[in-house]
């Protein structure tokens, strides 16, 4: 399915096909207010996609996945505001 993502290096949203599934992606349940990760998705054989609880758009990331980032909230959130601050 086409998503709309962020793509920070190339600095402009881009459209993707990805389908968010059980096998591909963790989702937090703990969200609570804007700037939580909701989930994160395993894409194109090593890259990740992490969405903020909200109307953000997911933002893709190079040279990483879940498992790199030990399928934590807070390991994404710190590689997010990374990849968002290069």
């Amino acid at each position: 399915m086409e998503h709309t993502v962020l793509n920070p290096q190339k600095g402009r949203l881009e459209t993707i096909n990805v389908d968010f599934t059980d096998e591909n992606t963790t989702w937090f349940k703990n969200c609570r207010e804007s700037g939580d990760i909701e989930m994160i998705t395993d894409y194109n054989n090593g890259e990740l996609l992490i969405k903020e609880y909200g109307w953000n758009y997911p933002v893709r990331i190079y040279d990483t996945s879940r498992a790199t980032i030990g399928y934590k909230q807070k390991q994404a959130k710190k590689v997010l505001m990374q990849a968002l601050r290069e």
